[in-house]
């Protein structure tokens, strides 16, 4: 018998923060870069992404030929201290995803919270890997803003 559907089964909320010792508008340069052309697996296998960082721009995996993924879609943006993305993200099946990274200025640098909410019949790989992934995704991006490199 397959078990009944519930909140806790059809959701998922992943809530991750990093400080980041660069200037604000380096660390949302940093986050813009390292989700779109330089992204990369945790393997550090590169991964890269188109992001049209503006309202409605979508975030997808460009593998030519008219081929690729649409991961979603900017919900929102705000240089240099928001960007929100909704769509299925990695997930080809009935889920959606809504993505915020809020950046602060704060003592010392720059505050990044990371929150992923999604609902939908998320498989059990996904639940388990996703937060490895972002983990590996707010590591970049502080090592490229601390860096100063600007790619």
């Amino acid at each position: 018998m397959i078990a009944a559907p519930t909140v806790d089964n059809l959701t998922l909320t992943i809530n991750d923060q990093v400080l980041v010792h660069a200037e604000l508008e380096q660390t949302f340069d940093s986050l813009i870069a390292n989700l779109g052309r330089l992204n990369e697996k945790p393997d550090g296998t590169p991964f890269p992404m188109t992001l049209e960082a503006w309202p409605g721009g979508r975030w997808f995996r460009d593998l030519g030929g008219n081929n690729g993924h649409l991961w979603g879609h900017v919900q929102a943006i705000k240089r240099p201290t928001l960007i929100e993305i909704y769509g299925p993200l990695f997930m080809s099946y009935p889920v959606i995803s809504n993505l915020q990274y809020r950046l602060t200025e704060v003592d010392g640098g720059t505050l990044i919270a990371f929150h992923h909410i999604a609902l939908g019949f998320i498989q059990g790989e996904h639940r388990t890997g996703v937060a490895t992934g972002w983990k590996s995704t707010l590591e970049r991006v502080r090592r490229a803003a601390e860096s100063g490199t600007r790619r």
